[in-house]
């Protein structure tokens, strides 16, 4: 089969992934091939293709937003040509505290897709079985890809903020997550104030309904009760702290940071105001998700790149040449 091959980090520019022909994976026990048809790109993939994250493998595919037909290892549950999803989180063990106690996104051995194991970007990927998840007929493949992890990562990044209906939440950057996550805020009837980069990002969340836009340093005219942090800034979550009002929290989006400066305690973080972070996702997430996001017809704006394009669709998404979410389609 066709695949995106990464054999050693370095920076996008330099086209680190290379298209070559590699043996069609085996469905081994408990697991399913699938046939892709389509793969969302995700910042977290330019951590690892970039070497951010360190390398696990010494040949990679990469790839964790996957949308696939079962074409081998079925099961009464999920037939021959199921169209399925599958996550960053490929697998847990089952046996740590953290997974005993119902906390499956901190599993002390987890997999993960596109890192630990190979992904999507190619044309048959495998999964475990359990870790997939049947995809509502409303949500077609080239939107559907980013939903599974750009969406479910953001919406979990709501229920660590502890997000109620109608409240006051901001989103400090806007890229594939934080332009889903809005769509969820609507729903729930919240007032939505987006602080990011780039004019076409401030133009897409007005587009989307955020009641205040302003660049990535500027301060909502209101006190917010909740905010995630999209963007991978230290600087973007202190400016979150101090839009806060007492008792709100911060949920920090993002599996890496550049720093986080020094700033002032009494101030910003005073008054029981909470800073937490996201880790991960869980299946309950990606399950409630999917569900909220066919009911809601769910739609994340879209730029559609060839496979053997995944270079330039990578580029893009670090640079913020496009709005939303860049999907790979083999």
């Amino acid at each position: 089969m066709k695949a995106a091959v990464l054999t050693s980090p370095e920076d996008i520019s330099k086209h680190p992934l290379r298209m070559e022909q590699v043996p069609q994976p085996q469905a081994k026990a408990g697991h399913v091939l699938l046939r892709v048809r389509a793969c969302g790109v995700c910042r977290t993939d330019l951590h690892i293709v970039e070497g951010e994250l360190p390398p696990r493998n010494k040949k990679l595919i990469p790839g964790h937003q996957i949308v696939g037909e079962i074409v081998e290892g079925a099961t009464p549950e999920l037939p021959i040509g199921t169209r399925v999803g599958v996550s960053w989180i490929g697998g847990v063990d089952g046996k740590c505290w953290y997974c005993q106690h119902r906390l499956e996104n901190l599993c002390d051995s987890p997999t993960f897709t596109g890192y630990t194991v190979d992904g999507g970007y190619a044309e048959y990927a495998t999964a475990r079985s359990d870790f997939v998840f049947p995809l509502p007929k409303a949500l077609d493949d080239l939107h559907a890809a980013p939903l599974l992890c750009a969406g479910i990562i953001g919406f979990r990044s709501l229920r660590v903020a502890g997000v109620e209906h109608g409240e006051r939440v901001g989103l400090f950057g806007f890229g594939a997550s934080a332009h889903l996550a809005i769509a969820v805020l609507r729903a729930w009837k919240c007032e939505v104030y987006v602080s990011t980069r780039g004019a076409s990002h401030r133009q897409l969340a007005e587009s989307l309904g955020a009641a205040w836009v302003g660049n990535e340093t500027e301060k909502p005219p209101v006190e917010l009760d909740r905010a995630v942090t999209f963007a991978p800034s230290g600087d973007a979550v202190v400016a979150a702290l101090g839009s806060l009002r007492k008792g709100g929290v911060v949920a920090i989006n993002a599996i890496h940071l550049d720093r986080i400066p020094e700033f002032d305690y009494d101030r910003l973080l005073w008054g029981e105001r909470q800073l937490r972070s996201v880790t991960n996702m869980t299946r309950s997430d990606a399950r409630d998700f999917l569900q909220v996001a066919s009911e809601i017809k769910l739609r994340p704006k879209v730029t559609a790149f060839p496979l053997d394009q995944a270079n330039e669709a990578l580029a893009a998404v670090k640079s913020d040449a496009i709005d939303g979410a860049a999907v790979l389609i083999p």
